[in-house]
């Protein structure tokens, strides 16, 4: 399987659009590791999640193309994951296709929020439901239950090809019980898991800090679900959270996290 990581920022992206932050400012003067857009992969080329309003400058930053979707899938409805607009540059009359040529699947707010959009487009569309697998060529996916909006089931996502199994989690918090207790017995081989509050925990559940990511990884191990040769990578840093990309690397290498970045790609 192979994961690519189109963006790995919060929901303002890094620098911060109106932001002067010693993150921002580090950012802008030499750019690299620390320029982060917002948070997106791709999954063998194929299976995309989430589409942020800095998806055209992801796919050209990184020489990718969209025609190669057969999947669009959401993990919820906040804005720098969910650019609506967007989905119409793949229906006539910008391209010749007057059907939606890749599947969607989002959960039930975001599929509201799509068709209160386009209310009669030709879309493809599926709803999905925490804990409730679904086949999509090859792959079962799995969402699972994040701590993250209280008015909707947002997910973080479980991909297993048949060979490998990954785990994107981003915007998730610390899980419930319930998604605790659904994890036991699954052994993940690739984590990837947000960052969003760096180093300035917020009273705000619904992401991590450094120290709590560092714990959720521990508590995986511990239950087995990561093995020896699982990797766990970030995503979904913030300016907000006073960490530079070497910053991040010295705290989180040593227990054995690496730092994700924009364009990082990952076959395991």
């Amino acid at each position: 399987m192979k994961l690519h990581l189109l963006g790995t920022g919060g929901a303002e992206g890094v620098p911060g659009f109106f932001a002067d932050s010693r993150v921002s400012q580090h950012a802008r003067l030499h750019g690299g590791k620390d320029i982060r857009t917002r948070s997106a992969a791709v999954i063998d080329d194929e299976i995309k999640i989430d589409l942020p309003p800095d998806t055209f400058a992801q796919l050209v930053r990184d020489g990718i193309s969209a025609m190669d979707w057969s999947a669009l899938v959401f993990t919820h409805g906040h804005d720098d994951h969910v650019a609506c607009t967007e989905i119409q540059y793949a229906l006539y009359p910008f391209t010749p296709n007057e059907v939606l040529p890749f599947t969607i699947y989002a959960n039930p707010q975001v599929s509201k929020k799509i068709w209160d959009r386009y209310p009669s487009w030709p879309l493809d569309l599926v709803e999905t439901h925490s804990f409730e697998s679904f086949q999509h060529a090859g792959y079962t996916i799995t969402p699972i239950h994040a701590n993250h909006k209280e008015d909707e089931d947002s997910q973080n996502l479980i991909f297993d090809d048949g060979r490998r199994k990954l785990l994107y989690g981003t915007d998730t918090g610390i899980w419930p019980a319930e998604t605790w207790e659904f994890l036991a017995g699954w052994t993940i081989d690739l984590l990837v898991l947000e960052c969003g509050e760096g180093f300035k925990g917020t009273p705000y559940h619904g992401h991590l800090d450094v120290y709590d990511l560092v714990r959720v990884v521990n508590r995986l191990r511990e239950m087995g679900v990561l093995h020896d040769a699982s990797r766990v990578i970030t995503t979904h840093h913030g300016h907000m959270g006073d960490g530079l990309h070497t910053e991040y690397e010295e705290a989180l290498n040593p227990y054995g996290v690496e730092v994700g970045f924009d364009g990082m790609v990952v076959e395991f």
